[in-house]
């Protein structure tokens, strides 16, 4: 029986990767890889050697068909993304659902768990146990300020998305204007930068605060973000 591996790979630093995922990664009988040049960086770093093939978000129900087919074939395979576990807002839900759907029984799907950007970065922030709705990727337009209307709503809930250097100011701004309405001006957000790399930060404050801060040094808005809105006390 063939077995479609979900490994999870660093998020920043490469010597965050389990023994398990770099024993899996090179017995395999290829990687599917998000980016094979990306990739390549951390399969050099461990030798693996193993064949590597490309499946990201664009790659059709073509190359989805590919993978299936190699399956039934016996063939193992390992799925994994430019950074973190694959379908945590990341490629990978629709093949894993496909391959399901299509071989039932006839395959193992097995994670190899590892880092992802979301479990870090609550790992660090200090909120006390109790729900929080993840929301991945904000979206860039349509129905961004409806999800920050009802981030401002929700008073015992936490709130985890993912933001681009180019947005982050003008999502601080939104939630700002948003908490000003419901009249909750402090609450608490905290900004998770560059995870696991080298200029890894947390900044902590009100939406204001942090506004303030980033025009301050323009490279507290540098990298990617896991921006972590607290619930109100």
């Amino acid at each position: 029986m063939s077995t479609l591996y979900v490994v999870g790979t660093p998020i920043g630093n490469l010597e965050d990767i389990t023994l398990r995922a770099i024993r899996i990664l090179g017995e395999v009988d290829l990687i599917l890889c998000e980016d094979t040049r990306t990739s390549r960086t951390l399969l050099n770093k461990y030798d693996i050697k193993t064949s590597t093939m490309s499946f990201h978000t664009h790659s059709g129900l073509a190359k989805i068909d590919k993978i299936i087919e190699m399956l039934k074939e016996g063939k193992d395979l390992a799925l994994i993304t430019d950074a973190g576990t694959p379908a945590i807002s990341d490629p990978g839900s629709l093949l894993v659902s496909k391959v399901r759907d299509e071989m039932g029984e006839d395959v193992q799907i097995k994670t190899v768990p590892g880092p992802s950007a979301l479990t870090a970065a609550l790992s660090i922030v200090g909120l006390p146990d109790h729900q929080f709705t993840f929301i991945g990727f904000l979206p860039h337009k349509k129905g961004r300020e409806t999800l920050f209307s009802k981030i401002a709503d929700s008073k015992k809930e936490s709130f985890v998305f993912y933001e681009s250097t180019h947005r982050i100011e003008k999502t601080l701004e939104s939630l700002k204007e948003h908490f000003e309405k419901v009249e909750t001006p402090a609450r608490k957000i905290y900004l998770a930068r560059e995870l696991t790399k080298m200029f890894e930060e947390c900044l902590v404050g009100s939406a204001e605060e942090l506004i303030e801060k980033t025009k301050a040094d323009s490279n507290k808005v540098r990298g990617e973000f896991v921006v972590v809105v607290g619930p109100n006390f």
